[in-house]
């Protein structure tokens, strides 16, 4: 039978033969998955995130992604979503029902902070924002507590070692945003070396958009856990939001991957110069880096390990420069775009006005901040930037 173009492109009889090996993971794209006929139709499918069933639970693509992740995050369970927001989301969404309580780092992200705050409390879920230096108030309807480490902006890293036992001790689920760790700096599942499985966190979740992408082109999230029950809870929730991927995206992500250990070790390297030498400049009254001593939660970073420390570190500059003249200062910079996000190549910059963005006292008194998100230029190139923007600065005051 003669076939029209349309059929004999959609149907065509070409196979890959089998035995292709490459170093790439195959993008397999799909909304619709074929079953071979109709008993395997009507096969009962685990919802394991590992069946085929529906493009939009996964194809072989995603699910070596998820696998992969899994390693990385010492995690049996890992979960894709299309954003490091929607792995913020998913957590919540999953374990929390009307009348509990959930807990939530003040100096979290915030997004998460905009969910605890105007979204959950329709779904009659209360919430308290908590200190992240101190182990937080418990209480018999606390079922969720987040931690970040290190916190949004001023990266103070938390106490995760007692806030995460003390939970342990009450049996309360808790959820570890481990995107500043990457899955490289610690292990979220057991932060302190040399201890036994079950003294981490009960899920762990990144934005795959900073590290694991590395190329500042992608959105995506992950949600890990090693508990079953606990990943057939968060799995629930995951096919009924539809949280589907772009297999080009995973495709962008694996390729990253293999280069993300060098990736952060480069940036942490760069980033811990710059963070030192910005702290005995004049123009700066105080810096905020985990791995520089006296910056907030300093003991606490090295009581996980005191290994990597990311990217990132935030300059609080002296009140008698005011917002106006420190926005100056980052226009004047000419390696350091001024964009959100971080871990991509290029160097970025922002000021924040944080007056309104907190509970609980600010780690600083005074002065405007500005978060320095440290790419893979050149130290010297950086340092020498800054250093000019700075000049600008003192003959602006």
């Amino acid at each position: 039978m003669t076939r029209g173009p349309a059929t004999t492109l959609i149907h065509h009889p070409y196979r890959a033969p089998e035995g292709w090996e490459a170093v790439p993971v195959p993008v397999a794209k799909a909304s619709t998955v074929l079953f071979k006929d109709t008993a395997d139709l009507h096969k009962p499918r685990p919802r394991d995130g590992l069946s085929y069933r529906y493009g939009l639970h996964g194809t072989p693509t995603s699910y070596t992604l998820a696998a992969r992740i899994a390693t990385l995050e010492h995690a049996e369970h890992c979960l894709l979503v299309p954003s490091g927001l929607a792995a913020v989301t998913l957590p919540s969404l999953a374990v929390l029902r009307p009348g509990d309580e959930v807990l939530v780092p003040d100096n979290v992200y915030g997004q998460n902070r905009y969910l605890t705050e105007s979204w959950l409390p329709q779904w009659g879920v209360t919430h308290r924002f908590y200190d992240p230096l101190t182990v937080p108030e418990l209480r018999d309807n606390t079922k969720l507590v987040w931690l970040e480490a290190a916190g949004s902006i001023t990266l103070e890293f938390p106490d995760l070692l007692g806030t995460l036992a003390a939970c342990r001790a009450r049996g309360i689920t808790t959820a570890l945003d481990n995107t500043w760790g990457a899955g490289l700096a610690f292990n979220g599942f057991e932060p302190a070396p040399g201890t036994h499985p079950g003294l981490g966190a009960d899920i762990v979740m990144q934005a795959l958009t900073k590290y694991p992408s590395g190329g500042a082109d992608v959105l995506m999230g992950s949600v890990c856990t090693r508990d079953r029950r606990l990943h057939d809870r968060l799995n629930h929730a995951h096919e009924h939001l539809g949280y589907g991927l772009g297999q080009n995206d995973v495709e962008l992500v694996l390729r990253g991957l293999p280069t993300m250990p060098l990736r952060y070790a480069a940036q942490d390297r760069v980033t811990r110069e710059l963070a030192s030498w910005m702290a005995g400049r004049p123009e700066v009254a105080r810096v905020f880096h985990p791995a520089l001593p006296g910056s907030p939660g300093h003991e606490h970073w090295l009581a996980v390990g005191g290994a990597g420390a990311a990217c990132l570190f935030s300059a609080v500059f002296k009140p008698e420069y005011g917002a106006a003249q420190v926005d100056a200062f980052v226009d004047a910079l000419q390696l350091f775009g001024i964009g959100y996000s971080w871990a991509g190549p290029m160097s970025l910059a922002v000021p924040y006005d944080m007056s309104r963005s907190r509970d609980l006292p600010l780690p600083f008194d005074g002065g405007t901040l500005v978060r320095f998100a440290i790419g893979l230029e050149e130290g010297a190139d950086l340092r020498a930037d800054i250093e000019r923007a700075l000049e600008s600065l003192r003959m602006a005051a």
